[in-house]
């Protein structure tokens, strides 16, 4: 059985990242992937507000370099995504990039808790120890369901980020999942199984069993991605991620072409 897309590739214009999307799709048509998309991360409305976005006047660099891709390998096709981080306020900022460029999908992502607290960030580790666990969980899946809720994405991306560095509530988050996963439903959003997850400290996929569970049971749609920052993690743990969903009881995933998705069985 051929492999599901990959849809959340990087590129160097994050700055944390290496490669151009050509790398990827030659790395892609390697593994055999019939499919990839890309998604980096969007703009902020300043270009200042930190140093892992790009920079607004590199959005059109971003679009060129995808679009380049999929002239150069035709055998693979080749889709123009962006991951957009979802901070309460912003909703404006995140409508005029949506009408920037005829996207295939957009990817809904929750970093940040404040403007000053990127949770997934190594340099502000230390930050964690300064919370109650469980209040941070419950604070970005407030945050996660709000952005779902806006009805601007396709995907919502590794949807329990919080579980990166391995810090876990010793509470039953199961409630937070729903509420979140109720909102994605109503709006028509998939979820992401992103196997970056399981090269971080938590050593899992995003999302966790228990999670994707309640996803399926919630009717929740499904995609695919690797979070590559580089070429040689295009489709990384891929066929451990196929058989989360399938135990799971998922059958069929999400592809997307112009923002209009159809399903293919797993």
């Amino acid at each position: 059985m051929p492999l599901p897309p990959d849809y959340h590739l990087h590129t160097a214009l994050c700055r944390h990242a290496i490669g151009e999307p050509s790398d990827y799709a030659r790395r892609a048509i390697e593994l055999g992937l019939a499919e990839i998309g890309f998604a980096e991360h969007a703009p902020m409305p300043t270009d200042d507000f930190d140093d892992w976005h790009m920079r607004a006047d590199q959005l059109d660099l971003y679009i060129e370099a995808v679009r380049k891709a999929q002239k150069d390998f035709p055998e693979l096709t080749v889709r123009l995504g962006l991951e957009m981080d979802y901070i309460p306020g912003i909703e404006d900022w995140l409508r005029e990039l949506v009408a920037r460029a005829r996207w295939d999908y957009l990817i809904g992502s929750v970093h940040y808790l404040d403007e000053h607290w990127a949770i997934d960030d190594p340099k502000q580790l230390a930050l964690w120890e300064k919370h109650d666990v469980f209040e941070v969980w419950a604070e970005y899946f407030d945050r996660l369901t709000r952005a779902a809720g806006t009805g601007l994405f396709d995907i919502i991306g590794h949807a329990d980020l919080p579980k990166k560095f391995g810090f876990r509530p010793d509470r039953d988050c199961s409630q937070l999942y729903r509420r979140f996963l109720e909102a994605a439903r109503k709006h028509n959003c998939a979820i992401e199984i992103n196997t970056a997850g399981l090269r971080k400290d938590c050593r899992e996929l995003y999302p966790g069993e228990q999670f994707l569970r309640l996803a399926c049971n919630a009717g929740v749609a499904i995609a695919f991605g690797s979070d590559a920052h580089k070429p040689e993690e295009v489709g990384l743990d891929f066929s451990m991620a196929v058989r989360a969903a399938k135990q799971a009881g998922y059958a069929h995933y999400s592809v997307f072409n112009l923002r209009n998705r159809q399903f293919q069985g797993l």
